[in-house]
């Protein structure tokens, strides 16, 4: 289990103008100001959840997932992991999880990926025949057997985000953290790594943690959204609580033939060329039911689509209700 109460942490950033002047005074008399990154952070994820944790650029999120790992201290609150407080006890805490930041690599540049995984394998003392077993899975998991023995520097950014996965999870962690796992990747790259999130997580019960801004990976991946901004958590909840805050407007694509389409209250014809009009409805005011039928009274309806809001639309409305 993963449980933070409280948590609160604040960066001291040093600024100067531009210029050689600005420079020297600099040197003598530094001027700083401090950013709070997160403001009483408080949630619990459950053994074999995954959850999505989603905000804008600089909301937090990154800090969090660097608190749960260890690598930074907070400066007040809780955080208990598998029953250890990361930064405390960070040599057995490590032991069981796994991290992968899209942005930053564990692998050594210029040796194979294969010698990295024995490294890694050195590092966190995993038995042979454990690593053996493990490798040998992942490998066919995420299709990098032809690639283990090709140095990293020379994979293409798909190849190496699977390899990162894979050197994340060689000692067979409880809990995996991806920070942005899905940066840059191709659709294909996209599709064979949140299969292979999806398989660990259902065979191995392994909790996972997904930042991103790649709603595509949340709709696919996450049961459960926790939303972040200006260090505060917003809203937790699941999609479909999403999709709820945002039914009560949806999207109407009409082809007709003949006539021309007038709005009631409650409808808004925001494109309407020959032939071909969207409109968007407010469901409070008026049923997408009573739209079709005003329409096809005005016209010889070919063909009509409704669409609810997409992901990132959701995403967006929060960003507005909430001000981040």
């Amino acid at each position: 289990m993963i449980e933070l109460k409280n948590i609160n942490k604040t960066f001291k950033i040093a600024k100067r103008n531009t210029g050689f002047g600005e420079a020297v005074k600099a040197f003598f008399r530094k001027e700083y100001t401090h950013i709070h990154a997160l403001n009483n952070v408080s949630f619990k994820i459950n053994d074999g959840e995954i959850v999505g944790y989603i905000g804008p650029n600089s909301a937090g999120k990154s800090s969090t997932i660097k608190i749960m790992s260890g690598i930074l201290v907070p400066d007040s609150g809780e955080c208990v992991i598998n029953g250890r407080i990361p930064w405390k006890d960070r040599i057995n805490h490590v032991k069981k999880i796994g991290v992968v930041f899209g942005q930053r690599s564990q692998l050594w540049w210029d040796v194979p990926v294969v010698d990295s995984f024995e490294l890694l394998k050195d590092i966190y003392k995993v038995s042979d025949v454990s690593f053996r077993k493990n490798l040998n899975e992942l490998a066919e998991l995420l299709d990098i057997a032809e690639i283990m023995r090709t140095p990293a520097r020379q994979l293409s950014l798909g190849q190496r985000m699977r390899c990162e996965i894979a050197a994340s999870l060689l000692h067979n962690p409880k809990n995996l953290f991806l920070d942005e796992p899905t940066i840059g990747l191709d659709t294909v790259s996209k599709i064979a790594v949140r299969n292979f999130i999806k398989t660990i997580n259902k065979e191995h019960g392994t909790t996972v943690i997904l930042t991103t801004h790649d709603m595509q990976d949340i709709e696919a991946l996450a049961g459960r959204i926790l939303l972040i901004g200006k260090g505060r958590i917003l809203l937790d909840g699941s999609l479909s609580d999403l999709r709820k805050r945002n039914s009560r407007h949806k999207t109407l694509i009409v082809d007709y033939i003949g006539g021309r389409l007038t709005a009631v209250e409650g409808m808004t014809i925001v494109k309407e060329m020959e032939g071909h009009a969207e409109i968007i409805i407010n469901t409070d005011i008026i049923s997408v039911s009573s739209v079709i039928s005003h329409i096809s009274a005005l016209v010889d309806v070919r063909d009509i689509s409704v669409f609810g809001a997409t992901a990132e639309e959701m995403v967006v409305s929060l960003y507005r209700e909430f001000e981040i």
